[in-house]
């Protein structure tokens, strides 16, 4: 690195094997893509180009908790995480001027193992950021507690289908100059006390915006807040504009600059905090008086905040945009639906049959509407393809051969009550009754670690897969995580989703199995009340609820759900074969067309940024 050359303005040393050169007259010129000041791209094909400079007022920070950036990189949880790494992958493909702000996470998440019987443990997961990442030469420094805490920053960058890039800046406080508390607050996800959360929600939102401004002073026009978690970046701007003009507070000013996403339709789900222990901890960036009026005179309530200081606020679906306004009641909320990165969640035997049929896709995901013109033997045969690889996947992790034959079901998502992993073990005698023979389940999903309620769901369902034995064979498999999640809704024949309506905000595991041909069979909740065509797309589970339904509806949801594997499923796939693939292919044309983060990202861009 030592004989690159070096941008004048950041000191960085420019490899002209990210694409950021180009001839011009016979000599090669080179710009830094450490955003700094310049933005790049290259053309389909791989040819540099010159200089693509989006106009100042076009620059977008997107700031979120985790983000699912790299496989080997464990800076994620599980759906918030992935979706903001899909969003990255979306806007670089677009070639939309972005940059990604969050949290290093040395530690990750969790390793999950589970034991026989399904007990849960954890272990912190290992990785070298140093190794994977670049570090830039610029520190910030944020307050807690009344301590300078320093921040240095870590690039990695997010390259698009034509070479655009998109940074996103890592944000580590594990510097020797740090308290040896300060030094973990970058080390585990979601993980501590109140305290602890604080002052990583600190980092995250100030020392993003203070991040931002070393790299690049004054580049960025919008910030994007995904989820409450990011609201003090807001709050970092109204105090940084006051300090700069020592004017009025400018709160429209701040509002221009900001969008919200909120994730979440349970009051549970928002962060909050103490006054007491934020004046402590983050101390008073602006009068008590304004800060209350912001963010809530009981307690800190930080998606209050991002609220009251975006001009654009949006769920993540359209029934969650309805329980969010009778949550904030007085609140003008919007709707985009959440999507999946199609190119990443695409297994390969569905994408070499795309890249053929539909060679347009990948660059224009609506274009999978054009998958009904596809044989439907080459969807059976690329969906069998996806089914061995995990089938065999299972066996080498669990010693049991599932026959490829049967009817296999999948569920993967964080294992949590109101998701309901275990409604359809609900009435094992029903259950056994209806597939012995036909039906075998793949589950996956992580509780976490102070979820007790999860845990003990998770031993539910191996409790369950004992009794059933080889009549319904059921599987768990720890260590859930991007790769496995790719294999698991590629190679199910059906995937099951059941949670507690209304607290679906979105959902995308679905969407994911949509992009492979896999027909859902889901509760009316999130994204399902929109991809739902019964018959045609999959399957419904129980009434369009709200709430209010004796025991949450589990009862009759487990009905349902039963009825409709009895009745109409397992028929349709051992029977109707022409018709399940039929099932398959609307899922891909009109379900993967639409759920996608392109479409998405187009929303946003036109919706909220413009």
């Amino acid at each position: 690195m030592t004989d690159l050359p070096k941008d004048p303005v950041c000191g960085m040393p420019v490899d002209p094997r990210t694409g950021c050169s180009a001839q011009v007259d016979g000599h090669v010129i080179y710009f830094c893509s450490n955003f700094c000041r310049q933005e790049f791209f290259r053309r389909p094909g791989g040819q540099p180009s010159l200089v693509h400079e989006a106009p100042p007022n076009r620059r977008i920070a997107y700031f979120s908790m985790e983000v699912a950036v790299d496989p080997r990189m464990p800076t994620y949880a599980g759906g918030l995480g992935v979706l903001a790494g899909d969003t990255l992958r979306s806007y670089a493909d677009l070639g939309v001027p972005v940059a990604g702000v969050t949290l290093l996470w040395r530690a990750g998440y969790f390793e999950q193992h589970l034991d026989g019987r399904g007990e849960q443990t954890e272990r912190p997961e290992s990785w070298a950021p140093e190794r994977l990442l670049t570090e830039l030469p610029s520190r910030v420094s944020v307050e807690i507690e009344g301590r300078r805490v320093t921040v240095r920053v870590f690039r990695h960058e997010i390259i698009g289908a034509g070479g655009y890039v998109v940074p996103v800046l890592l944000l580590d406080t594990d510097v020797a100059e740090n308290t040896p508390d300060d030094r973990r607050l970058t080390d585990a996800l979601y993980s501590g006390d109140e305290r602890h959360r604080l002052a990583q929600e600190i980092v995250l939102g100030i020392g993003g915006v203070r991040a931002l401004r070393a790299a690049g002073k004054d580049r960025i026009a919008m910030f994007h807040l995904n989820e409450g978690h990011a609201a003090l970046a807001a709050l970092e701007l109204l105090r940084e504009r006051h300090a700069e003009t020592d004017a009025q507070w400018d709160f429209d000013g701040v509002r221009e600059r900001c969008v919200f996403t909120t994730h979440t339709p349970v009051p549970a789900g928002h962060d909050q905090f103490d006054w007491g222990l934020v004046r402590r901890v983050l101390g008073e960036p602006v009068p008590e008086s304004i800060f209350t009026m912001l963010a809530g005179r009981e307690r800190m309530n930080m998606t209050l905040l991002a609220w009251n200081l975006s001009h654009y606020v949006n769920g993540v679906a359209r029934k969650h945009a309805e329980v969010s306004e009778h949550l904030f009641p007085g609140h003008d909320i919007r709707h985009v639906t959440n999507g999946v990165h199609s190119v990443t969640w695409t297994c390969e035997p569905f994408r070499d049959l795309f890249d053929r049929h539909v060679p347009e896709w990948r660059d224009d995901p609506a274009m999978l509407r054009k998958t009904m013109c596809i044989p439907p033997e080459q969807i059976w045969e690329a969906h069998a393809r996806a089914k061995a690889a995990l089938l065999e996947l299972v066996r080498e992790r669990t010693g049991r051969a599932f026959g490829p034959e049967r009817l296999t079901v999948g569920f993967a998502r964080r294992a949590t009550a109101y998701k309901r992993p275990d409604l359809v073990f609900r009435d094992l005698a029903r259950l056994r009754a209806l597939g012995r023979g036909k039906v075998q389940f793949v589950f996956a999903g992580k509780a976490h670690p102070n979820d007790g309620d999860g845990k003990e769901l998770i031993r539910h369902v191996f409790a369950a897969g004992r009794e059933l034995g080889d009549d319904v064979p059921v599987t768990y498999l720890d260590g859930y995580d991007v790769e496995l999640a790719k294999k698991l809704i590629a190679g199910v024949d059906l995937w099951l989703n059941t949670p507690l309506p209304p607290l679906e905000a979105s959902g995308t595991s679905g969407m994911k199995a949509a992009h492979n041909g896999v027909p859902s069979l889901s509760v009316l909740d999130g994204w399902w009340l929109e991809g739902c065509i019964e018959g045609v797309t999959g399957w419904s589970i129980g009434p369009a609820r709200t709430r209010g339904a004796p025991d949450g509806g589990s009862e009759e949801d487990a009905g349902t759900l039963y009825e409709k594997l009895e009745k109409t499923i397992l028929p349709t796939f051992y029977g109707e074969r022409p018709r399940w693939i039929s099932v398959m292919q609307h899922s891909i044309a009109l379900n993967a067309s639409f759920f996608n983060t392109h479409r998405m990202v187009q929303q946003y861009v036109t919706n909220a940024y413009l």
